[in-house]
């Protein structure tokens, strides 16, 4: 069993078909197939199966193949990292992140590193939930991670800060105009704008969970995919909407209103292997732009800072997404 076949493999079931496979591989067909019926007599049993439509994975495919990506991703990984280590001045990074943290906080984070590092191209993988950001971390996809603390996650865990979740509305509506923190209690007769990513605590999704707290039950108005339309949905007037500050940044209209008990959660970077070369310098400007003083946006009253950990604070279990 040697990589190259475990390549041949992944690429098969990623293409879904022998003839793009090879030629992204630039392979001919027959020498492709030969080395994937190979595989097959070395883990003995059938990995793949032709369809009407394309090519599917056996069981004994299915159970393989995350073992196969790993293998191949890894390697992939262990080229970059020692060119990282030996200075090489060019070659790419890869990061993986929450769509939220995508649009929110590392474009910022990227323009830096492009004026300080030209030749290292940037690749990044977006994942709509901290599910999906973890199981394609496993999977070797990404050199470094940008997402809540991952749960019994067995390589490195680096803290970047933590982001407040604030009331994002309109700058029309009235609670634009507060000077100080809104009580959960005065939430009772508003409507929300909600995301389908919005995560469950005890059961429950988080705002239900939060405005429990409260001693009511959120009147929903508008239930959305992500929490970019969310907030955008929020500033047109539908509803309050509970996100990070920094997804209403550059939304005009946009304000962020504190609440007394105010909502925390940690942001961190994680990676499979040490942190050196390229992906330690990633990590530390994150560490430096992602969460740091006044990035609220403009209209906003209140302004999200990374905050220390407060008891008396509402805090989301470290492991979920962003609603």
């Amino acid at each position: 069993m040697s990589l190259r076949q475990m390549e041949y493999l992944v690429a098969v079931v990623e293409e879904e078909s022998f003839t793009r496979a090879a030629e992204l591989l630039n392979v001919t067909q027959s020498a492709l197939s030969h080395q994937i019926k190979a595989l097959e007599r070395e883990v003995g049993g059938p990995l793949l199966e032709r369809r009407p439509r394309g090519i599917g994975l056996t069981p004994m495919g299915r159970a393989f193949l995350p073992h196969a990506e790993l293998a191949v991703r890894s390697a992939v990984q262990a080229h970059r990292a020692a060119k990282a280590a030996a200075g090489a001045a060019g070659g790419e990074l890869h990061i993986a992140s929450l769509h939220a943290l995508a649009v929110g906080v590392l474009p910022p984070v990227f323009a830096r590193w492009r004026r300080a590092f030209p030749a290292v191209r940037l690749h990044l993988h977006e994942y709509a939930t901290t599910e999906e950001l973890r199981d394609h971390m496993e999977r070797g996809v990404a050199d470094v991670a940008v997402g809540p603390r991952p749960e019994g996650w067995q390589g490195p865990v680096v803290s970047l800060g933590d982001e407040e979740i604030m009331l994002i509305t309109s700058a029309r509506d009235p609670l634009a105009a507060r000077t100080g923190p809104v009580t959960l209690p005065e939430l009772a007769d508003r409507d929300w704008v909600r995301c389908a990513l919005e995560p469950v605590v005890e059961g429950k999704r988080w705002l239900d969970w939060v405005c429990e707290q409260g001693g009511f039950s959120p009147r929903t108005a508008v239930w959305t995919e992500h929490s970019s339309t969310a907030v955008r949905m929020a500033v047109s007037g539908l509803g309050l909407v509970a996100a990070p500050v920094h997804m209403a940044r550059d939304v005009p209209g946009a304000v962020a209103v504190p609440v007394d008990r105010p909502w925390r959660r940690e942001q961190t970077a994680f990676t499979r292997v040490g942190l050196t070369g390229i992906t330690a310098a990633f990590v530390e400007l994150c560490r430096e732009l992602a969460f740091g003083e006044g990035r609220a946006p403009s209209g906003a009253r209140g302004t999200a800072r990374p905050a220390a950990h407060d008891p008396q604070s509402t805090t989301r279990p470290a492991g979920h997404s962003a609603p």
